[in-house]
């Protein structure tokens, strides 16, 4: 395997061990709840966080993404157990799909569009990259939405408010 596909992997665990404990504190009586009118609801947001490492196979396994052409139909997730169940799917799908891959395979070209307006064009490598960091973006959200719901925030790269210490 070779070391930037490692270092990649090595990454996604490390924010994996992090996603899992924002994503267990999930009051799941507050599911509908969002702190204003244009966000999304704490459960649209969990979802999405749980689903971005499964980005990662489709980064690997496609050219593109064409927003029109691949209507989004998130998960309905009841509960946290399934909320659980749905990243760790996600994540084994990433894990397997970087397993196989070689540094060749991070060069091509992908490009994220919407019909005929181009979002962005990267090598899948930077892709793969960008998925971690909508990883971190939205989790951050999450930790937001946490405080605001007087729910402990687990540290991320050091302690919190809620975790002085590790």
């Amino acid at each position: 395997m070779t070391t930037i596909i490692k270092a990649l992997l090595k990454e996604l665990d490390q924010e994996a061990q992090t996603t899992r404990k924002f994503l267990t504190r999930l009051p799941q009586d507050k599911y509908q709840w969002q702190p204003h009118p244009k966000s999304m609801t704490l459960t649209q947001l969990a979802t999405h966080i749980a689903e971005i490492p499964g980005w990662v196979e489709m980064v690997l396994n496609t050219e593109e993404l064409d927003f029109n052409a691949n209507e989004y139909k998130p998960t309905i997730i009841a509960d946290n157990k399934q909320m659980l169940e749905h990243f760790e799917e996600a994540l084994a799908k990433a894990k397997s799909a970087l397993e196989k891959a070689t540094d060749a395979d991070l060069l091509p070209n992908w490009t994220m569009r919407s019909g005929d307006h181009i979002i962005m064009v990267s090598t899948k490598g930077e892709m793969i990259r960008t998925c971690y960091c909508q990883i971190v973006h939205h989790r951050a959200q999450l930790g937001v939405f946490l405080r605001l719901l007087d729910i402990p925030v687990p540290g991320s790269y050091g302690p919190t408010a809620d975790e002085p210490s590790f």
